[in-house]
């Protein structure tokens, strides 16, 4: 009978890959995972990690290499006589001449970059649905194809639901590694999924991951009530950044003070009023705009360019710039895979030069990258339970007041509450999924039910005490 492998072996493949930045053969990878897998069974795997893009091979057979797909490095070597030339590249997005030429600019040593301020005409020249930064009709329509789900005519939402545990782990996973977080994909899943943060990290790093999990699930729970407006965006800064501020007053305020941005000549805005003025013009701009991808490029070119929180300005920028894609059921962004440093220079040539060119390739790249990561997955993604989907809200209410109260993990206090939540034929069915809910309750999961973390530690001392 064959060995059944482990659900999790091709994360953890990867992770072993992603180890290797200059590849790694088949006869080490099957030495490293002999008790769980079959030579033959790992080929498959690995196979099918390359049909997705998640790693990348270079030859063929027994010679064949397995490489990260962020850490590939291209290599030429041609011989002309007695002269042998060699040359290598790093891994790119591809670039149109006027983005290379900014990344050339940007890369510079910084004493020879111009010092620059805010320039206030990037924002104010923008006309919304005149004026177009994604400025090829034909690559809106690409984008919109791409991104295309069958739950188009649903309530907002409806597909990130769908996919929301892929989302979480994902979108956690590749926002918080662009801010230079060590945890690996399989690190996040443990911590979203089982709240196990992974040993030997610095507890920032865990706390980012956290933090961008309940800020998504924000998205996602209010889908059809949020939008471009300060209610959103406050309370997307204030749960991407708790508890990582150095003054924790700070968090879901627009700043109020000047701050300097490390490696680049950019110097933002210092002034209060004006960056309330242009923020609260940068939201009434990106509500107006009917198309869903320029408005999301539009938010992840001007958040970061005007700086209105003391920090953590890119990950509210990443995460906001999903909201169009939440709203109109598309796929979202997750930002897996893309470049650490294309990113960074895309954003870099928007604060020194006021040019989005760069930063357009990383965007539209990691769009489609991100659809075919979402869709090549959708067919393993299970319904959602149509029981737990009608007494969702019911279900949280429950939960957080049994948690609140200090209640038992038991039928008996359970009923009292769903009695008057739910229907007498679906009660022992809630009650049944309550107790479940409460047994797999941890510090990864309680946003869900709006708890606070001294809250679910009283309850589980409680427990455990009694």
């Amino acid at each position: 009978m064959p060995k059944k492998l482990a659900p999790d072996l091709a994360d953890r493949l990867e992770v072993e890959i992603r180890r290797h930045p200059d590849g790694i053969g088949a006869t080490p990878l099957s030495r490293a995972f002999a008790r769980e897998a079959s030579p033959r069974s790992l080929a498959r795997l690995l196979a099918r990690l390359a049909r997705l893009n998640r790693i990348l091979v270079q030859g063929k057979g027994r010679a064949s290499r397995y490489l990260p797909v962020q850490a590939v490095r291209g290599s030429l070597k041609e011989t002309l006589g007695d002269v042998t030339l060699r040359a290598e590249g790093e891994v790119y997005v591809p670039l149109s001449s006027e983005a290379e030429m900014l990344r050339g600019w940007v890369r510079r040593p910084i004493s020879q970059r111009r010092p620059v301020g805010y320039d206030r005409a990037l924002l104010e020249n923008y006309r919304p649905n005149e004026t177009f930064y994604l400025n090829d009709a034909d690559w809106r329509a690409r984008l919109q194809e791409v991104g295309r789900t069958p739950f188009a005519r649903r309530p907002a939402g409806t597909y990130a639901r769908d996919i929301l545990n892929r989302l979480l782990i994902d979108l956690s996973w590749a926002s918080s590694r662009l801010e230079g977080n060590t945890y690996t994909r399989l690190d996040t899943a443990n911590l979203i999924e089982h709240g196990r943060a992974s040993e030997g990290k610095d507890r920032r790093e865990t706390q980012m991951i956290l933090n961008h999990k309940q800020a998504i699930e924000f998205l996602i729970e209010q889908a059809q009530d949020i939008g471009f407006n300060m209610y959103t965006f406050m309370n997307l800064h204030a749960l991407l950044s708790e508890n990582l501020l150095p003054d924790p007053v700070a968090s879901g305020r627009l700043r109020e003070r000047v701050v300097e941005i490390g490696g680049t000549a950019y110097r933002p805005l210092g002034v209060p009023q004006q960056i309330e003025e242009f923020f609260r013009i940068i939201l009434d701009k990106a509500g107006a705009i009917r198309d869903p991808f320029e408005q999301s490029f539009f938010l992840m070119v001007h958040i970061p360019y005007l700086q209105p929180f003391e920090d953590v300005n890119k990950r509210v920028s990443r995460l906001a710039a999903n909201i169009p894609f939440i709203r109109n059921n598309l796929c979202p962004l997750s930002f897996v895979d893309v470049p650490e440093r294309a990113y960074v220079e895309g954003t870099l040539a928007v604060y020194e030069h006021a040019r989005v060119d760069l930063l357009r390739e990383v965007f539209t790249w990691a769009y489609e990258r991100s659809c075919e990561q979402f869709k090549a997955v959708a067919g393993s993604v299970p319904e959602p339970d149509p029981f737990r989907l009608k007494y969702r809200a019911e279900l949280a209410q429950t939960v957080a007041e049994l948690v609140r109260s200090g209640a038992a993990t038991e039928p008996g206090a359970v009923r009292p509450l769903a009695a008057n939540l739910v229907p007498e034929e679906d009660r022992p069915r809630f009650v049944k999924m309550v107790l479940i809910e409460l047994r797999h309750l941890h510090e990864g999961n309680i946003a869900r039910y709006r708890l606070r973390l001294a809250e679910f530690r009283a309850w589980r001392e409680r427990q455990r005490s009694g």
